[in-house]
């Protein structure tokens, strides 16, 4: 299919703004412009009972800030479920702030609380610190449940691109710490070492993410070339350490047709399902990566904020 009108529109923008790619900058200076611009086309945010900005202790002393989303008073009586969440930008941008829309956009529909993490980010914190950021607040807040009103036995684990890779690697390490999630909401997930696949090659220009940012990206990541064989980096097709995938939770996954990372996520969704699990793809037509943050603008966003939050329902059991 062609691209949709409106992405047409945004990329069109995008051009016409002339803005120095990411590839093109420092990590500090492209935080600084991702920070300004990813709310542009975002929805109005949601009004919550109560946002709360947490300290969250990690394994190595270093205490990050995660945001937890009410949307409605607890009761401890009937605790909310969860929905722990990672911000996508390549593991180099990209931020709680940059996500607020969308983490209060799941609270609201999906009917749960939601915790956004504020993970450290490279080239300051290289591979796997944000793997250890990301697991160590999922396991203090499935610790503290209580004391938040929370269900520990509806915990699910979502995030985009970088953030998805997160997510389903702490959908990995929380089945095997006995914490297991009840789904893993992955959206465009980044989940390969390489670039090697046709829609790498064929979208590489031209539809925001290109190959030339994914590998600045990767390059700010990794410590060097053996951490693209560990299966936290490359969930898809890692091979050093790789666990056994059966029995992790249900996925669902988005992938966007004129994304880079398409054909790794629809890879990785077979991947799950030939090791026996559960798996719902969703291939969304004519947009591009970061698609799902448009939603003040983009048809096809709001559509699929709405097929996320009814996923989570699902898999929380409160589905009208």
């Amino acid at each position: 299919m062609p691209l949709s009108a409106k992405i047409a529109l945004v990329l069109d923008m995008v051009a016409r703004a002339g803005r120095t790619p990411y590839h093109e900058q420092t990590a500090q200076a492209a935080r600084a412009e991702y920070e300004k611009s990813a709310s542009v086309l975002e929805i109005p945010s949601a009004p919550m009972h109560s946002v709360e900005d947490l300290h969250v202790p990690m394994r190595d002393g270093a205490t990050i800030r995660a945001r937890l989303y009410l949307p409605s008073e607890p009761h401890w009586a009937a605790p909310l479920p969860v929905l722990v969440y990672y911000h996508g930008g390549g593991f180099t941008i990209g931020s709680i702030d940059t996500h607020d829309a969308l983490c209060r956009m799941f609270a609201r529909d999906a009917r749960c609380a939601v915790f956004s993490v504020n993970y450290r980010l490279a080239p300051e914190h290289r591979f796997p610190t944000a793997v250890h950021d990301a697991f160590d607040a999922y396991a203090w807040l499935h610790a503290r449940a209580a004391e938040y009103a929370l269900d520990a036995s509806r915990f699910a684990v979502g995030g985009d691109s970088a953030g998805g890779t997160l997510a389903t690697v702490c959908a990995m390490l929380a089945r095997d710490a006995g914490i297991a999630p009840v789904l893993q909401l992955l959206i465009y997930p980044a989940v390969s070492a390489h670039q090697r696949t046709e829609s790498h090659k064929r979208l590489a220009k031209g539809y925001l993410l290109t190959g030339s940012t994914i590998r600045w990206f990767f390059d700010h990541y990794v410590r060097d070339v053996a951490d693209r064989d560990d299966w936290r980096f490359a969930p898809l097709d890692g091979t050093r350490d790789a666990p056994d995938f059966r029995g992790v939770a249900p996925a669902w996954i988005a992938v966007a047709e004129f994304d880079p990372l398409a054909d790794e996520g629809e890879a990785y969704a077979r991947k799950l399902r030939e090791a026996g699990n559960e798996v719902t793809l969703v291939r969304y037509e004519g947009v591009i990566h970061e698609f799902i943050k448009m939603g003040a603008f983009v048809d096809e966003a709001r559509s699929a904020q709405q097929q996320a939050a009814l996923a989570l329902r699902a898999a929380f059991g409160t589905v009208d």
